[in-house]
């Protein structure tokens, strides 16, 4: 039983949220400017545009919204926002915004055409929220003086400034808030291609000697996600250090990764439990997600949050009315053999063999 509470509680090789044991390194290896930055082209080139315009007028940048999965970097982008623009980067997250006296003294200590970061913006709550809507269209925010029938609004003047918020669930923003952002982009999985210059460039950094193979195996399994490709960057290491002269090879990687039990997908031992059980134990599914979770020792909230997203993606897992349902690609990866009846990775139904 002790087992199973530390197993459950211990953060996961390829979980896609800063977790502790990042540490410091993650600031580390942050690129600083756009050129650096690698990945999400289409992204970069009209933020580059929308900077150099704001830059030649004089103004600040118009309110940014950032939104994708976790770890693909919408924090640095915004440090390099601030930094290309050549102004200061105050950084906080909704939830630590607890009350609107909170958001009034970070904007009023705000200089001119500053950049607010604000993490998990769609955990804000509502009474802060009404604070942010003139201040974000208007530059000023109303203060509430005194209470009863004394009270009294006062009306500040903000200096020209850029919010910039970052969220994993765009559609938990409210559409007001939603509305005054004038740049919404959206950030998407990374492409092996990409991954392995992220983790060269980061060996580079953190003097690691990395064969381009052996970063290319890393980048394979690492989600589509930085963050998880730079964790699994140190763990290989460790392996190089005791196992081998301290060189990353695609050997060494390959031997360090299973050893962590990551696929060549990058599915870890949680993913192939949920499809294992599905498949095995329920016949394929449809399942219940409460059913699943019990059936396999977690919580439910864990496997809707994070394993379903990657193993949707894959077009491993279809989601009915009915529940869960293994798609013919999931039985193949396992190394099952796909029933007469298997769900189609594009629509989660059923398809027939001929």
């Amino acid at each position: 039983m002790i087992q199973t509470e530390e197993m459950e509680f211990a953060p996961r090789v390829i979980a896609p949220e800063n977790i502790p044991e990042d540490g410091d390194i993650e600031v580390t290896l942050r690129p600083q400017t756009l050129h650096d930055y690698i990945g999400q082209e289409k992204v970069k080139e009209k933020i580059a545009i929308y900077i150099e315009a704001a830059k030649r007028r004089g103004e600040p940048l118009d309110h940014v919204l950032l939104y994708g999965p976790p770890g693909l970097g919408k924090t640095t982008l915004s440090a390099i926002i601030a930094h290309e623009l050549g102004v200061n980067l105050r950084v906080t997250t909704g939830p630590a915004i607890e009350k609107p006296g909170d958001l009034v003294s970070l904007l009023t200590s705000l200089n001119d055409n500053d950049v607010l970061f604000i993490d998990e913006i769609h955990r804000l709550s509502r009474a802060v929220e009404e604070i942010l809507y003139p201040a974000l269209e208007d530059r000023v925010i109303d203060i509430i003086i005194g209470k009863g029938p004394s009270a009294r609004s006062i009306r500040m003047d903000l200096k020209p400034f850029t919010l910039i918020g970052a969220t994993t669930r765009a559609g938990q923003l409210s559409a007001p808030l939603r509305d005054r952002f004038g740049v919404i982009e959206r950030l998407e999985l990374y492409s092996k291609e990409n991954l392995t210059d992220i983790v060269r460039r980061s060996a580079m950094i953190l003097g690691i000697p990395c064969e381009t193979d052996g970063a290319a195996e890393i980048a394979g399994r690492a989600r589509g996600t930085p963050r998880i490709a730079n964790r699994l960057l140190k763990r290989v290491r460790d392996f190089a250090d005791v196992m081998g002269n301290g060189q990353i090879t695609q050997e060494i990687a390959s031997i360090a990764l299973s050893r962590l039990e990551i696929d060549q997908l990058g599915l870890d031992s949680l993913d192939r439990r949920m499809l294992d059980m599905i498949i095995k134990g329920y016949g394929g599914g449809p399942v219940g997600l409460e059913t699943l979770a019990a059936a396999i020792g977690e919580e439910s909230v864990t496997l809707e949050d994070v394993c379903e997203p990657f193993l949707m993606q894959l077009g491993f897992l279809g989601r009915t009315p009915r529940g869960r349902q293994a798609t013919r690609l999931a039985y193949e990866h396992l190394g099952y053999t796909p029933p007469e009846q298997a769900a189609s990775p594009d629509t989660g139904q059923l398809s027939f063999n001929a």
